[in-house]
């Protein structure tokens, strides 16, 4: 059981939530009001779905032992292109305008996947710098998107997309989890999961088998641009604007880390889509908790990385035997002196 690669990180989850319980205990209280389910649990759920949709893009990536650092850029220009579409309309909440919108800006996320694809697989570009690239032109592309103006809307139809909500839930947890269903049965019921690990794990032995590695890395490149594309939208509508320069800001670092956190390596191979759900969920319950035991803002980032770096040391297998040798050590010499006194 301490082996399973869930196991480390859903104890941490979970003392996460006793300590908030024990530091407020109206922590796990949920209301209805006007229909809707309040609470801190369902404020957790709701504030982390865009980093869970980004996380489960930057697993597959991670998986073929690459990076992208590209998924808040990704981020911030489909959601300004949905929102200048939207702001040209005269019916604002017109559901085909909508719709519209929210299929250009995910096509164009789409194609800004496929641009990463390309540099890495067909041209050879090391993942790290080719997805630097877009990380910082795509700040660039997003204000010229934008005129470099904030984009604000009035548009109830695509609010819905991040402040909605279905069967008394937030309508973008069912998003979030649709996306996840499609992810695990395209990776776990397909041969395309045994695919994207071989190409991490073993490109050369992959090549050889007949696998098409530069396909696997163009679709899983791909994927996590259309993660991140939803994600901007859910981000966007959900505040019915769209700033360039902030949207998505630094959402690359806190993915990484909940890849991390989940159990896949960053030498590619074995992938974990749930652990990664769950380090997106540890990552955003330390957020909450952080703000609500008051921690001052400039200290916030240094407390997250404090606390990460615990959770991948106590996940580290090396490092718990390196301990483990240590106490033990430590014990045996308690009983020598004991025995020497005696």
């Amino acid at each position: 059981m301490l082996k399973h690669h869930l196991f480390w990180p859903v104890s941490f989850l979970l003392a996460l939530l006793v300590f908030n319980l024990l530091y407020s205990p109206s922590f796990f209280s949920i209301q209805i009001r006007d229909g809707h389910l309040y609470g801190s649990l369902i404020d957790i759920l709701y504030y982390g779905t865009p980093l869970i949709l980004v996380s489960l893009g930057m697993t597959l990536v991670i998986a073929t032992k690459g990076i992208d650092l590209s998924v808040g850029s990704v981020m911030a220009i489909s959601g300004t292109m949905a929102c200048l579409i939207i702001s040209t309309g005269e019916n604002q909440s017109l559901l085909s305008l909508v719709l519209t919108a929210v299929g250009a800006a995910l096509v164009l996320a789409l194609v800004l996947g496929l641009w990463n694809g390309l540099l890495v697989s067909v041209i050879g570009i090391q993942p790290i710098i080719a997805t630097l690239i877009l990380m910082v032109a795509g700040r660039g592309i997003a204000q010229l998107i934008a005129d470099g103006q904030v984009i604000t809307i009035k548009s109830t139809t695509y609010k819905f997309i991040g402040s909605g909500t279905l069967a008394m839930l937030p309508f973008s947890i069912f998003i979030t989890l649709a996306v996840l269903l499609i992810a695990a049965i395209l990776t776990r019921k397909t041969a395309l999961g045994l695919f994207i690990e071989s190409v991490g794990g073993n490109p050369i032995a992959s090549r050889l088998a007949g696998i098409r590695g530069w396909a696997v890395m163009l679709a899983v490149y791909m994927f996590c641009g259309l993660c991140a594309g939803i994600a901007g939208l859910i981000v966007t509508s959900n505040i019915s604007g769209a700033d360039g320069n902030n949207a998505g800001l630094w959402y690359e670092l806190d993915a990484i880390l909940a890849v991390v956190i989940g159990g896949t390596s960053l030498n590619g191979g074995r992938f974990y889509l749930m652990g990664t759900v769950v380090g997106a969920l540890i990552i955003q319950t330390l957020t909450t908790t952080i703000y609500m035991v008051g921690v001052s803002v400039e200290m916030i980032l240094v407390v997250k990385a404090f606390v990460v770096i615990i959770v991948c040391l106590i996940q580290s297998e090396s490092f718990r035997k390196t301990i483990a040798q240590l106490w033990n050590s430590r014990v045996q010499r308690v009983r020598e002196e004991v025995k020497r006194h005696a």
